[in-house]
């Protein structure tokens, strides 16, 4: 892994772990799944637009399809769809650190059903990631966190698990901001459809809530996607995953600087608990490579 790739994967990590605190911002204003779907409307007009001043193709292969419908539909409108609705209820603390768990969960899913190999290491890191996570949700538990909306964080970070297995697929074969514009729109059109039966379409507007609806779409929204995708195209989606192991810390650190969420001394030590449990995990999988 050379230098660039390791600042790209450092980049991703930052943007997509403020993405938690920009969407409990927006959640408390906005109705979820609407703001959702707007805001992958315009990042998905702004990715293919620059796509074809580039000269890229919306003519994708049949596995970019493949990749992307799954990835637009399991990523942007289950994960994401599911986690702002939970953040409604949760802080984004715990949104954070129930989704960093997806390369434990990718790696589990390599086991029970591609049947790969883990190592003693690997194992090790799966007991200590689940511990963590545990730890941090026992004592959240008892400090009266909403339950459904833990559980929507759990379903949700399944799904992620599931798009960043199908994003393989989606990032061979060139055309890459074309793919990621296009899996947008999947997402805006799944989440409009749920907004417009489940939801009241009301907007406190404010300054604050502009700048900050901006800056998830352009920055975690697009920016960090297609970080995400030429990261995974530069050192494959095994290297890419293990920055992940840097997002409990990020997510729960931005939480608490920018809307002032609580760290208590257990969230302390079971976020170092998953994150050496995820990096055990990604290490691991490198040693069999």
């Amino acid at each position: 892994m050379n230098l660039r790739a390791i600042l790209i994967g450092l980049a991703f990590a930052l943007m997509w772990s403020s993405a938690f605190s920009a969407a409990r911002t927006i959640v408390a204003d906005a109705p979820p799944l609407g703001s959702l779907a707007f805001r992958f409307f315009l990042s998905g007009t702004i990715g293919v637009v620059l796509a074809r001043m580039l000269g890229q193709s919306w003519h994708l292969t049949r596995e970019q399809w493949r990749g992307t419908i799954i990835f637009g539909l399991c990523q942007n409108a289950l994960y994401l769809g599911l986690n702002f609705i939970a953040m409604q209820k949760v802080g984004a603390s715990v949104a954070a650190i129930i989704a960093s768990v997806m390369p434990l969960m990718v790696a589990f899913a390599g086991w029970a059903f591609y049947r790969e190999r883990l190592q003693p290491i690997a194992v090790a890191g799966l007991f200590a990631g689940s511990f963590g996570v545990a730890l941090i949700m026992g004592a959240r538990i008892n400090a009266g966190v909403d339950i459904p909306s833990v559980i929507l964080c759990f379903i949700a970070v399944i799904a992620l698990t599931v798009a960043t297995l199908a994003v393989r697929g989606a990032s061979g074969g060139g055309n890459l901001l074309m793919v990621v514009g296009l899996q947008m729109f999947v997402g805006a059109g799944i989440l409009a459809v749920a907004s417009f039966f489940l939801e009241t379409h009301e907007v406190n507007f404010s300054w604050k809530l502009a700048w900050v609806f901006a800056y998830i779409t352009l920055v975690p929204g697009l920016l960090a996607t297609w970080v995400w995708f030429e990261l995974v195209r530069q050192i494959g989606a095994v290297k890419a995953a293990t920055f992940h192991f840097l997002n409990p810390f990020l997510g729960v650190v931005i939480a608490a600087v920018l809307l002032g969420e609580e760290m208590g001394l257990l969230d302390v030590v079971g976020i170092v608990i998953i994150m050496a449990g995820i990096l055990a995990v990604q290490l691991s999988k490198q040693s069999i490579r």
